[in-house]
């Protein structure tokens, strides 16, 4: 269990975007990640302001962190690419 910040969400209102934040990636292979977690950790550097490699060490990896924010970046603004 990783450590609570104050700009995480809760999983009942992060359930609600999840269909949209999952609809983004190929099903290539299972995802090893949990997806509530980047989530938390894109919300925690853009409340924070800090660096990608400042990242806290609870989320995971700075740089899957941003290869996810960089997909949904590209999500227009009816949820399509």
């Amino acid at each position: 269990m990783r450590k609570k910040y104050p700009s995480d969400v809760s999983r009942e209102a992060f359930e609600q975007i999840r269909p949209l934040l999952e609809s983004v990636r190929k099903q290539t292979k299972p995802r090893t990640v949990d997806l509530y977690d980047v989530f938390c950790g894109v919300l925690y550097l853009l409340k924070s302001g800090c660096q990608w490699r400042m990242l806290p060490s609870e989320y995971p990896k700075w740089r899957t962190v941003h290869a996810y924010f960089a997909k949904w970046s590209e999500l227009g603004p009816d949820g399509l690419s």
